[in-house]
């Protein structure tokens, strides 16, 4: 998918992961080839065991795969030793979650901030304004000194995609973020990843809602274990306009 004058930032080749357990072996990867160019929006779709959290979790740097290699932005990753690839995951990666993975009694500022708190290359010295300025980029400049239990999901959603930002990552990879929201808040949260893709930001979104997918500008889809689709969104929704048109459905018997 990569044309000419676009930087690669993800290039996994051949990748396959078995898993062992007694006698018992499971390829949850058979082969499996990728290319992500830089500013690209991609929904990797795949019902239950079809392989795709384990391929977001090499992607994201929380596995090895059993062969193949995995080039990010430009590096090696795949041979990495664990500390490595949890510099890695700080330095180039954002994470965005189903379930917020907020901590409690603590401010989204102090959440936001968290990540630089690990930055041991001593690059990014004013976290707070860091984590600010993430979450004004999010549209929460007036929350961040609200907990997450005084915030709305979308709100809360809002404050783990501004964590996932504040890092400058190369990739945000998003685990299903729509997951536990409503169908409004869900068109509000892809109208946010939309316009983060508009200003540069690169996307990975997993997700098992077909609706969803058509947000992103193109579809990799995963079976037992290989990519069995892989191919544009011809024309992509918006939404932004679809969040402008929706209507709640109304429930029988209420006028």
């Amino acid at each position: 998918m990569n044309t000419q004058n676009t930087p690669l930032i993800i290039q996994a080749r051949n990748l396959t992961r078995v898993y062992r357990m007694g006698s018992t072996e499971v390829r949850a990867l058979r082969g499996v080839d990728l290319t992500v160019d830089s500013g690209e929006m991609i929904a990797i779709m795949g019902a239950s065991g079809s392989g795709k959290s384990t391929l977001m979790n090499i992607l994201g740097c929380l596995d090895r795969p059993t062969s193949g290699t995995y080039t990010l932005d430009g590096a090696r990753v795949d041979t990495l030793s664990k500390n490595e690839l949890a510099d890695v995951r700080n330095q180039k990666l954002g994470f965005v979650f189903q379930g917020f993975n907020l901590l409690p009694r603590t401010t989204a500022l102090e959440n936001v901030e968290l990540p630089l708190l690990y930055d041991r290359t001593g690059r990014k010295m004013d976290t707070r304004e860091m984590a600010a300025r993430a979450l004004e980029r999010v549209g929460l400049g007036n929350r961040m000194d609200h907990e997450p239990s005084e915030m709305s999901g979308g709100q809360q959603q809002r404050v783990a995609i501004a964590r996932a930002l504040v890092t400058e990552p190369a990739v945000i990879l998003a685990d299903e973020p729509t997951g536990n929201l409503d169908s409004q808040t869900s068109l509000e949260i892809m109208s946010l990843f939309q316009k983060l893709n508009r200003e540069g930001t690169t996307v990975l979104l997993v997700t098992h809602e077909p609706d969803i997918a058509e947000y992103a500008q193109r579809i990799v889809e995963l079976r037992d274990g290989v990519v069995i689709r892989d191919e544009p969104v011809l024309a992509p929704r918006w939404a932004e306009e679809d969040a402008a048109e929706y209507h709640e459905p109304e429930m029988a018997g209420v006028r």
